[in-house]
């Protein structure tokens, strides 16, 4: 878990490998590589999504809000934590994801470096009992160590197997 204030790490950090609903506890943290947000992922993300507003696509309408040049999506930035998340070393044993509960704090740049620190945030069996739902809590910081985003995921986790 990260406290706000103090960003201390408490609980264990996460070696690489695959881990199931049991082998978790709250606490349990790790972090994920990194990717460089370009200017193809802004293209290819808006001509995906269909949001072409001029904020992602202009840098002229960007600078006269105030914005260093163009900006990226935030659902972008969701989308690239999620991808870090699930290409890290550190694999959950992940049947679906059930929910998101997510919050822009700053623009996200082409030319910013990301990655996304995790933490184990709740867990609780479910009624089959072969599986469980797992909170994790996300923060995606860019190469200045500012939070971009952040937020929390419930993703259903099997029983490691026997």
């Amino acid at each position: 878990m990260i406290a706000d204030d103090a960003k201390v790490q408490v609980g264990r950090k996460l070696a690489a490998g695959e881990y199931g609903f049991n082998d978790l506890e709250v606490g349990d943290h790790f972090e994920t590589s990194g990717v460089t947000v370009t200017e193809a992922h802004v293209v290819g993300f808006a001509g995906l999504s269909g949001d072409l507003f001029d904020v992602h696509m202009d840098d002229d309408f960007a600078k006269e809000l105030g914005f260093p040049g163009r900006i990226a999506h935030g659902l972008l930035g969701l989308s690239l934590a999620d991808g870090l998340k699930t290409r890290c070393a550190v694999r959950m044993l992940s049947v679906a994801t059930l929910s998101w509960n997510w919050a822009f704090r700053a623009p996200l740049l082409i030319g910013d470096r990301i990655h996304v620190a995790l933490a184990v945030a709740g867990k609780r069996p479910t009624k089959r009992g072969d599986r469980g739902i797992v909170t994790l809590s996300l923060r995606v910081i860019k190469q200045t160590g500012e939070i971009v985003q952040e937020g929390e995921t419930l993703l259903m986790v099997s029983q490691r197997a026997a």
